[in-house]
């Protein structure tokens, strides 16, 4: 039995395994999980050289600063996934505007690529089998509310730090 402790209000605080935002990431952990599994077994290609590679095929014009930006990882963590990438030739740098050099899937990025967005909507269609139509127009819709929330949310922290 959980442990309750109350808060000045005198309304129970809940423990962290009932928190929303605790059993998101839970959940988002373990979808993540099975899927590196899946694509170092299938591929031989980790998660983020999944992403990476997605990301890359989705706009051809990305830059290293951009793909780093829109994969959630700071620049240097990004390098070492396209340099990886590169070495194996799955990916190619060209020049860019100015000292900017783009990315682009190569053949065997291309090939690679395919299998790995054909197991991602394999997965997809499971996890979506696991609702009923109207479950998924709600998390749908909830999912859209929560990330609009967060990403506000995250704007005022910032701003509340950058403060201090």
């Amino acid at each position: 039995m959980q442990r309750m402790v109350k808060r000045e209000d005198g309304r129970d605080l809940v423990p962290i395994s009932e928190l929303l935002s605790y059993r998101l990431s839970r959940t988002s952990s373990a979808l993540s999980r099975s899927a590196a599994l899946r694509y170092r077994r299938e591929f031989d290609v980790s998660l983020g050289e999944w992403r990476t590679l997605a990301l890359i095929a989705a706009d051809p014009t990305l830059t290293l600063n951009r793909l780093a930006r829109r994969a959630g990882l700071d620049k240097a963590q990004m390098s070492r996934v396209v340099r990886g990438l590169v070495e194996r030739g799955f990916v190619n740098r060209t020049e860019g505007t100015g000292r900017s050099r783009q990315l682009a899937l190569t053949e065997a990025g291309v090939e690679v690529y395919r299998g790995l967005i054909g197991a991602a909507n394999e997965r997809d269609a499971t996890f979506a089998a696991a609702l009923t139509e109207e479950e998924t127009r709600v998390l749908d819709r909830a999912l859209d509310k929560l990330a609009d929330l967060a990403l506000s949310l995250e704007h005022q922290e910032r701003e509340h730090f950058d403060k201090d």
